[in-house]
C-alpha cells in the first residue's frame, strides 16, 4: 500500500466504471505547473513509499521554482518500457546473464522478469540491399531473416521465457509509429489494492526517438539500454527535477510547407537556446492548429535540439487521433474525462509557469532542409544550392549559411517567375542570375558512368546518391506521405522520372502506410519513381542504406567525390547514413521525391526545372506540388480506423518464419559457443555479493583525445562492418563470408564484435593520431608508441594492467541513447572521461557501466590546460570515499617529466548515480539488489 500524504486519492467514473486516481487539485498551486510537471506530480503521488518516493520530493515538485537550476531529486516511475531491437537485444542478453549470474550466486533466476509491461519492436534489422524493383520488400524481408535467425531465437525464447514481455515481429512497423497508432494508451489502467487504477500512460524507450509520443499527450524519452534494464526490473529512475521551456505556437503554415520545415525551424531555434536537459511544452492558440501528426513529428525530434522531451498537452485532435486509430471509444471517453479531472486538457486562455517561453510564429516557415551533418543546421531551400556550393568549396555550415543569406540569394524572383539558367546541372555547375558567388566555388568534376542497364549519366560532386522516404520522424505522418504520394502522381503525369543514378527507397513506419497508399491509388507512381516498398523499419535513417548502384559507388570511390544522401528522417551526423556519402540532408518526404527527379543539390528546387516533361516543356516544383485541400481529400477518403484495427489485430503473431523458430525451453538460456550474433556477456564476472570500495585511477594513458560535438555515433559502432576493420577480421577468422557480415546493430548482442567496432567510425577524428579519420590511436605500450586501431592499442593497455581515459570537449556523447557507446567505451578498459561537458544521456550510461564522467571547470579544457594527450593521468580523491566527491585532483605528467595539475568536477549528479557507481555500474547494483531482497 502507497502513502497518500496528500489525501489525492479519489474515485473518477466513466460509462458506470469507477477508477481510483490521484487528484491534483487537492494540492494547491499545481494549476500553475506546465502539462508535462503535472505528469511528473502524479508520478510521485501514486507512488509515494515514503523510501524511494518520499513526501519532500513532491513538496519539492509543487513548489518547483521556474527560474532555478535543478538540484531536487525525484524518482519517476514509467508505466512501461518500449525497445527496438538494435538496443533491446543487448537488454534481453543482459537480463539472461542476469539470470544465470543470480543462479551462480544462490539466487532464484525467476527473480529477472521485468515488471512493467516492456514491449519491443523489431524494426532496426531490415537493410535496402534491393530497391526499384516489384519483389525488392519480399526479397529484403527474406535476407533479414536469414542474417538474424540467431537474435531471433533469442527474442522468441526471450517472448515465452519472460513475464510482462511482448515481441513485435519483423516487418511490421517502427517502434514509434507502433507506439504511437497502437501501444499508447494517454491513459493508462492497472488493478489495485483499491480497485481498477487510471493514470497517465508514462514510458522510457531503449530508442532517443521514443518523445516522438509525447505528441499524443504520453510523457516519455530515450534512455539507455542498461538504464531501460532497471526500468523494467521495477526500480524508479532517478532524475532533477527539470526546467520547462515553454513555445508558444500562433499563426497557421504558409502555402508549400511542411511539417518537417516546422521542426528544422524548431530544431534549429531550440538547439540555439539550449535546452539539453530541459523539457519543452507546447502551447498557446496555434496548438490547435497542429495535427496530430505533426506534433508527434516534433516531439520525435526532441534528440536533435537536445531537449528530454517536447510534449503537447491532451486535446480535441488527441482524442480524434484515438479513434482515427481504431482505439476503443470508452478508451477515448477515459482519456477526455481523466485529462479534464486533473487539469492536463489544454486552455489556449490560461499561460502556465516556464522557465523560459518561447514563441513560434507558424507563419515564418519556409520550405527547408538541414544538413550536411547536424539536424539542427538548417538550409532554406531557397538557398540550398548556394549553400551546398559553398559547403563543396569548403567553407564551414555557418560561413556558407550567412555568406548566402547576405547576397539575398533569389529573393528578387517572384516564385511564380521561372528562372533562366545557363548549363546543365548534369555536366556543370548552373548559372543563377542572383545566386551567391560561392556556388561557383564548389569543385567540378563530372565522371561519367555507363549503368548496368547501358543507361549514360554522369556523376558529379553534390549529386544525389540516395534518396529515401525512411523513419519514424516523418513516415507516421500522413500529411506529408499522402503528399510525397501525390507529388509522385503529378511528376509521372508530367513524364518525368528519377535520376538513373539516384537509389531511391521507401521504408514506410507501419503497414498502415502501405495501405492508404494503396487505398488512394498512388503506390504505381511512386514504383514508377523507383520508391517501392523496401521494408517496414529505419533503413537509410540508421545506416541500412544498403549498397550504392555499384557503378556509383566505383565511380565514387574511384574519384574521390562528395555526394549526397538526401533522406526524410532525423540524424544525419558523419558516416551514419552511408560511408560513401559525406553530405546527407533531411527533407520532408516530398522534397526527397523531388531531389530524386533533379538528381542534384545544385538545383534550386523552387526556380529551376526539376526536368522535361513529356510534352518538352519545363516541369517545376510548382507544377506537381500537391495543395493541401488534395492531400486533405485523400486522407480522408483513404486513411480510416479499420485500417488500423485490422493492421493490428494480430501485431505480435508474426510470419510464418517467425512462429517456426526453434527455441529452447527453460528459466536459463542456452548460449551457443558458435554464435557471431549472441555471446554471453561479461558483465557479471567476478562479481560477489558485496561492493569493493572505490579507488583511485593511476597511470591511466589517455585512448583518444576529442574534439567538440563527438556524438553516440561516432562512438559505438553502427552501419556496414568493413572486411579490414577489427570486428571484419574477427567474423572472418569465425568463418563468417563478407556478404553475412550484417551491420553492427545487429551484432549487438555479441560483445566481440561491437568493443572492436567502438571509436572505430570512419569520420572520428583522434587528435592523438593526427592525419587519420577512423578508429585509430597511438599505443603507448610499444616503443615509440605506433599508430594502431583504438580497439588492438586497448588490448595491449589492458594486458599491461593501465587503466585508460578519454579526453575530449563540448557536448560529449550528443545523439542516440545508444548503451554501446558506453558499453564498448569500458569494456575497452576506459576508466573515465574528462569533458567539457556531456548530453544527459550518455552520461548516464557511462556511470551505468562504471565509467567516472569528469567534467572541466569553467574555463578549462584539454588545450587550455596544454594537454597533448600523451600524457599519464592520476586522477586522486576517490579512495576511501563511501560515495563518489564532488572533484578530484588530476595530475598529468607527460614523456619530459612536466606535470600538470587541475581539478574536475565529478558529473555523478544524484544519490542514484553514486550507487550506481559504487556497484561498479548499474547491473551489478540491480543483481545485488535482487540478491537482497529475496533474503529479506
Amino acid at each position: 500500500m502507497t502513502n497518500d500524504s496528500f489525501r489525492t486519492r479519489d474515485r473518477l467514473s466513466v460509462d458506470n466504471i469507477n477508477y481510483v486516481i490521484h487528484r491534483l487539485d487537492r494540492i494547491k498551486g499545481t494549476q500553475r505547473l506546465p502539462y508535462s510537471l503535472k505528469v511528473l506530480l502524479e508520478n510521485l503521488l501514486r507512488n509515494e513509499d515514503g523510501r524511494l518516493v518520499t513526501a519532500r520530493q513532491i513538496e519539492a515538485l509543487v513548489g518547483w521554482q521556474p527560474a532555478a537550476k535543478p538540484t531536487q531529486e525525484i524518482q519517476y516511475t514509467p508505466a512501461r518500457v518500449l525497445m527496438q531491437d538494435f538496443t533491446g537485444v543487448p537488454c534481453v542478453v543482459d537480463l539472461v546473464a542476469m539470470r544465470d549470474a543470480i543462479i551462480a550466486l544462490g539466487g532464484d533466476p525467476q527473480r529477472i522478469n521485468p515488471l512493467v509491461p516492456s514491449e519491443l519492436i523489431i524494426d532496426h534489422s531490415v537493410i535496402a540491399d534491393v530497391f526499384g524493383s516489384a519483389n525488392a520488400f519480399a526479397t529484403n524481408a527474406e535476407l533479414e531473416f536469414e542474417r538474424n535467425i540467431e537474435r531471433y531465437q533469442l527474442l522468441r525464447w526471450a517472448q515465452q521465457a519472460f513475464n510482462n514481455f511482448k515481441v513485435v515481429p519483423p516487418d511490421t512497423g517502427i517502434c514509434h509509429q507502433v507506439n504511437l497508432e497502437y501501444l499508447s494508451r494517454v491513459v493508462f489502467t492497472r488493478e489495485g489494492p483499491d480497485g481498477t487504477m487510471a493514470y497517465p500512460d508514462t514510458l522510457v524507450g531503449t530508442d532517443s526517438h521514443t518523445p516522438m509520443v509525447n505528441g499524443l499527450g504520453v510523457l516519455g524519452w530515450g534512455v539507455g539500454g542498461i538504464e531501460a534494464e532497471a526500468a523494467m526490473l521495477g526500480q524508479p529512475m532517478s532524475m532533477l527535477i527539470p526546467q520547462v521551456v515553454g513555445l508558444k505556437l500562433t499563426g497557421e503554415f504558409p502555402p508549400g510547407t511542411t511539417a518537417t520545415d516546422l521542426v528544422l525551424t524548431v530544431a534549429e531555434l531550440l538547439r540555439k537556446t539550449g535546452v539539453v536537459g530541459k523539457f519543452v511544452d507546447f502551447y498557446g492558440p496555434g496548438v490547435a492548429r497542429i495535427p496530430l501528426a505533426n506534433r508527434a513529428t516534433l516531439g520525435n525530434m526532441s534528440p536533435e535540439y537536445g531537449a528530454t522531451c517536447a510534449i503537447f498537452p491532451i486535446d480535441e485532435e488527441t482524442l480524434s487521433y484515438l479513434r482515427l486509430t481504431g482505439r476503443p471509444e470508452h478508451q477515448v471517453r477515459l482519456v477526455e474525462a481523466y485529462a479534464k479531472t486533473q487539469g492536463m486538457w489544454h486552455d489556449p486562455d490560461n499561460e502556465p509557469e516556464f522557465s523560459q517561453i518561447l514563441e513560434l510564429d507558424l507563419g515564418s516557415l519556409e520550405p527547408s532542409i538541414a544538413g550536411p551533418k547536424r539536424p539542427q543546421d538548417r538550409i532554406p531551400v531557397r538557398i540550398a544550392p548556394s549553400a551546398v556550393g559553398a559547403l563543396l568549396g569548403g567553407q564551414p555550415y555557418e560561413k556558407a549559411i550567412l555568406g548566402c543569406l547576405d547576397e539575398g540569394i533569389d529573393e528578387t524572383f517572384p516564385a511564380s517567375d521561372p528562372v533562366s539558367i545557363t548549363g546543365d546541372c548534369n555536366t556543370e555547375p548552373p548559372r543563377v542570375p542572383g545566386r551567391c558567388d560561392m556556388v561557383h566555388d564548389w569543385p567540378h568534376a563530372p565522371v561519367d558512368i555507363t549503368l548496368a542497364d547501358g543507361t549514360l549519366a554522369k556523376v558529379d560532386n553534390g549529386h544525389v546518391v540516395i534518396a529515401a522516404i525512411t523513419s519514424c520522424t516523418n513516415t507516421s505522418n500522413p500529411l506529408v506521405m499522402v503528399g510525397a504520394g501525390l507529388l509522385a502522381k503529378h511528376a509521372v503525369g508530367k513524364g518525368l522520372t528519377r535520376k538513373p543514378w539516384v537509389k531511391t527507397s521507401l521504408a514506410p513506419g507501419s503497414r498502415v502506410v502501405a495501405d492508404y497508399y494503396d487505398r488512394a491509388g498512388l503506390t504505381p507512381y511512386l514504383d514508377k519513381l523507383g520508391f517501392n516498398l523496401v521494408g517496414y523499419g529505419c533503413t537509410t535513417c540508421i545506416g541500412n542504406s544498403g549498397p550504392l548502384i555499384p557503378e556509383v559507388a566505383r565511380a565514387v570511390d574511384e574519384h574521390q567525390l562528395n555526394v549526397s544522401a538526401v533522406l526524410s528522417g532525423n540524424r544525419n551526423f558523419e558516416g551514419r547514413i552511408h560511408p560513401q556519402t559525406q553530405m546527407n540532408f533531411l527533407a520532408s518526404p516530398m522534397l526527397v521525391v523531388a531531389y530524386a527527379l533533379v538528381g542534384t543539390m545544385h538545383a534550386n528546387l523552387l526556380k529551376e526545372p526539376l526536368g522535361t516533361g513529356s510534352d518538352g516543356k519545363p516541369v517545376y516544383l510548382r507544377d506537381i506540388w500537391p495543395s493541401v485541400d488534395e492531400i486533405k481529400e485523400v486522407i480522408d477518403a483513404c486513411v480510416q480506423a479499420e485500417m488500423f484495427t485490422k493492421g493490428y489485430a494480430d501485431v505480435f503473431a508474426g510470419d510464418d518464419n517467425w512462429r517456426d523458430l526453434r527455441v529452447p525451453e527453460g528459466d536459463a538460456f542456452e548460449w551457443s559457443s558458435d554464435s557471431t550474433y549472441v555471446r554471453q556477456p561479461p558483465y557479471f564476472e567476478g562479481v560477489g555479493r558485496e561492493t569493493q570500495p572505490l579507488a583511485d585511477i593511476k597511470g591511466a594513458r589517455v585512448l583518444a583525445k576529442l574534439g567538440d560535438s563527438v556524438t553516440t555515433d561516432h562512438i559505438s559502432p553502427a552501419g556496414a562492418i568493413k572486411v579490414d576493420s577489427p570486428a571484419g577480421k574477427y567474423l572472418t577468422n569465425h568463418g563468417v563470408e563478407r556478404k553475412d557480415f550484417n551491420s553492427y546493430g545487429s551484432r549487438r548482442g555479441n560483445h566481440e564484435v561491437m568493443i572492436r567496432g567502438t571509436f572505430a567510425n570512419i569520420r572520428l577524428r583522434n587528435q592523438l593520431a593526427p592525419d587519420t579519420e577512423g578508429g585509430f590511436t597511438r599505443d603507448f605500450t610499444q616503443r615509440n608508441a605506433p599508430l594502431s586501431s583504438i580497439y588492438d592499442a586497448s588490448v595491449n593497455y589492458i594486458k599491461a594492467g593501465t587503466p585508460l581515459v578519454i579526453l575530449t570537449g563540448k557536448e560529449y556523447g550528443s545523439g542516440s541513447s545508444r548503451d554501446w557507446a558506453a558499453k564498448g567505451t569500458a569494456l575497452l578498459g576506459v576508466r573515465a572521461v574528462i569533458a567539457e561537458s556531456y548530453e544527459r544521456i550518455h552520461r548516464s550510461n557511462l556511470i551505468g557501466m562504471g565509467v567516472l564522467p569528469l567534467q572541466y571547470k569553467t574555463g578549462d579544457s584539454a588545450d587550455s590546460l596544454g594537454l597533448t594527450g600523451e600524457e599519464s593521468f592520476d586522477i586522486n580523491g576517490l579512495a576511501g570515499k563511501g560515495v563518489p566527491p564532488h572533484e578530484v585532483h588530476v595530475r598529468a605528467t607527460d614523456g619530459q617529466g612536466k606535470i600538470t595539475e587541475f581539478d574536475a568536477i565529478v558529473r555523478i549528479d544524484t544519490p542514484v548515480e553514486a550507487d550506481y557507481y559504487c556497484h561498479g555500474g548499474i547491473l551489478p547494483y540491480m543483481l545485488r539488489q535482487l540478491l537482497g531482497d529475496a533474503q529479506k
